[in-house]
């Protein structure tokens, strides 16, 4: 070893500068120490902002997510709702919700299910509708097809409960409806064989009437001409052997009975059944001689018997309600029949009132 090198073999002012140079050179070292550390400091702060940041990032990404989780499952909430329920309302707060959902996909997932539950409310109502104008008019069979195709478009699976509820209203007004008409049917079948009964009864009977008015004039003419031979006969021989001088005096008799007193015979005049009847008896004196003019038959005459009037009339519950009179029975027998097949009264009856029509003399 140089012993120039030892420092122990320096001189003062060798020792000075010594001392300075390790002075300057530990300084060095330390600067470059302290200056390695501060950038490795800073490094490492960058390095902490950056994973902050990232962090931070995240964080915010997912309380995004979480967001539009939530916004999708409000959404799909009051959908649901809406679609067991659907108000005015409830389609306007689903509407509103699907406004704050990011994601397009879902939000026109969203959009068209909104537009479904319109279309469908606007199938229940029509359907609603057309049921309804058929209970009030049960007999037309346009409204009820009409009924029936708004029912069938009821697709939807929220829409079961009203469909069935529909269908049984449609089925109970045509039950009813059909009811009806059967029943109107029978109705008119037994009045018009009840009409065609009377009919041919009337017909029998002022044919059995005819004939016996007949009958009964020819017999009222027998009997009165026999009553009246009879009359003569007895007048003739009311005096035995006695002179017949006497019948001097005729007589006329208009009656079925005639009576002969004494010497001479007095007409009465009488009048039944519309015939008219004339007897006259004349008697002349000497051995007597009898002249009999039996029977004048004037036949019938009807202008004195009351025309029958009719009276068709249609309760409501037992309360007559329409009613009118008319001059034969066929005319209110066809009056009834209008009034009771009616829509007006239709309804009354669809409806559960008692409907009771006829037809009775006035």
């Amino acid at each position: 070893m140089n012993k120039n090198l030892n420092p122990l073999n320096w001189t003062k002012k060798q020792q000075i500068i010594g001392a300075a140079v390790a002075i300057v050179l530990i300084g060095g070292v330390t600067t470059g120490i302290v200056a390695n550390a501060n950038h490795k400091a800073e490094v490492r702060k960058i390095e902490q902002l950056k994973k902050a940041k990232v962090e931070k990032a995240k964080v915010r990404t997912e309380k995004a997510k979480q967001l539009e989780k939530s916004n999708e499952a409000d959404s799909k909430k009051l959908l649901d709702i809406a679609e067991k329920t659907p108000t005015d309302k409830n389609i306007k707060l689903a509407e509103d919700s699907i406004l704050k959902v990011k994601n397009a996909e879902v939000k026109k997932a969203f959009d068209n299910q909104v537009v479904g539950i319109k279309n469908r409310v606007k199938l229940e109502n029509e359907a609603k509708t057309a049921v309804s104008n058929y209970q009030k008019d049960a007999m037309n069979q346009n409204k009820y097809k009409t009924a029936q195709q708004a029912i069938s478009k009821l697709t939807s699976s929220y829409s079961k409960g009203l469909k069935d509820s529909l269908n049984k209203q449609l089925a109970t007004s045509k039950k009813q409806a059909d009811d009806a008409t059967k029943a109107q049917q029978a109705k008119s079948a037994s009045d018009s064989k009840a009409k065609a009964t009377n009919t041919n009864k009337e017909q029998s009977d002022s044919i059995g009437s005819a004939t016996n008015n007949n009958s009964n004039n020819a017999n009222e003419n027998t009997v009165s001409q026999g009553t009246a031979n009879n009359d003569v006969a007895s007048g003739s021989n009311s005096y035995g052997g006695g002179s017949q001088n006497n019948y001097s005096q005729g007589g006329s008799n208009t009656s079925q009975n005639n009576t002969n007193s004494g010497s001479s015979n007095q007409g009465q005049g009488n009048s039944g059944q519309n015939n008219s009847n004339s007897n006259t008896n004349t008697n002349t004196g000497g051995n007597g001689s009898n002249t009999n003019n039996n029977g004048s038959n004037g036949g019938n005459n009807n202008n004195n018997q009351p025309q029958t009037r009719y009276v068709g009339w249609v309760s409501v519950d037992g309360v007559r309600r329409y009613s009118q009179t008319f001059n034969t029975l066929g005319e209110a027998q066809s009056y009834a029949d209008s009034v009771k097949n009616s829509q007006e009264v239709v309804n009354l009856l669809l409806d559960g009132h008692s409907i009771r029509y006829g037809v009775e003399p006035a």
